[in-house]
């Protein structure tokens, strides 16, 4: 009877900062689904046994963040792991979490811009995984030396952009005094031969020194302008209207006086 059962197709391994989602597809009727994680060198694990979701949570499963793993995905009915028989089975592809897990976006704590320094400080994203006192590990503690990160900075509404790198956690780089930058922070493991870049942190600008015409822009100003010479016209006109009804009204009240 369980060879009759579908198998899991469309499996995909889904990792950021090493926590690792499996998904695969298609949702089960009359059967369940129990994940194995297969590495090269450790023991199997099972995970998310008899479940009917179409994804697993295989994080603690990959601690040996270097070892390969491919998952079984095994489709079996409730007392399908009971009995002797192998259960129909689909084959990931293989995943290494150090080679293909997603740097995550660095939190920037603080940047300023002073004379002709930009600094920028930041933190390096957490893993899942946690050391003996209960602390999260950061990317940094698994990297170690082959983690890197880039900061791309330009001048506020300018498409030229320019780059700094640093092992540290903080920037520190030369820009016109001024002028205001933008500019965003990205992970990068260069030994890696794909997903070497991370997801880019949020972009902020500093605000030093920012004169009105850069916040706003000449169009404003013109606009401005034109309403100023409007107002300014409108008043001339209205004032030189109300300087003929005056000339008007007197020389009416004068009339009389000039009949008698």
């Amino acid at each position: 009877g369980n060879q009759e059962l579908p198998t899991a197709v469309n499996i995909t391994w889904s990792s950021i900062n090493f926590k690792t989602i499996l998904q695969w597809q298609p949702k089960p009727s009359g059967y369940f689904y129990t994940v194995e994680i297969h590495g090269q060198t450790s023991d199997t694990k099972k995970k998310c046994i008899l479940t009917t979701e179409t994804e697993c949570d295989v994080t603690d499963a990959l601690r040996n963040v270097k070892e390969t793993y491919t998952a079984h995905i095994l489709s079996v009915t409730s007392s399908g792991m009971d009995n002797f028989e192998e259960p129909p089975f689909a084959v990931s592809e293989k995943f290494t979490p150090y080679s293909q897990t997603v740097l995550g976006k660095p939190a920037i704590q603080n940047y300023i811009q002073k004379g002709s320094k930009l600094n920028v400080v930041f933190q390096d994203p957490l893993t899942p995984y946690a050391f003996p006192n209960g602390s999260f590990q950061s990317i940094r503690d698994i990297f170690q030396n082959d983690l890197e990160y880039k900061l791309y900075y330009w001048k506020d509404q300018s498409s030229g952009k320019k780059d700094a790198m640093t092992k540290s956690h903080n920037f520190e780089v030369s820009v016109d005094s001024t002028k205001n930058y933008c500019f965003y922070i990205q992970g990068n493991i260069p030994s890696r031969r794909e997903n070497r870049s991370g997801q880019e942190s949020m972009v902020l600008c500093t605000s030093v020194g920012r004169s009105i015409l850069d916040e706003y822009g000449a169009e404003v100003f013109i606009i401005i302008a034109v309403i100023a010479i409007a107002v300014i016209t409108l008043a001339i006109v209205l004032s030189v209207i109300l300087c003929k009804r005056k000339k008007a009204k007197a020389a009416r009240e004068k009339e009389p006086l000039n009949g008698v």
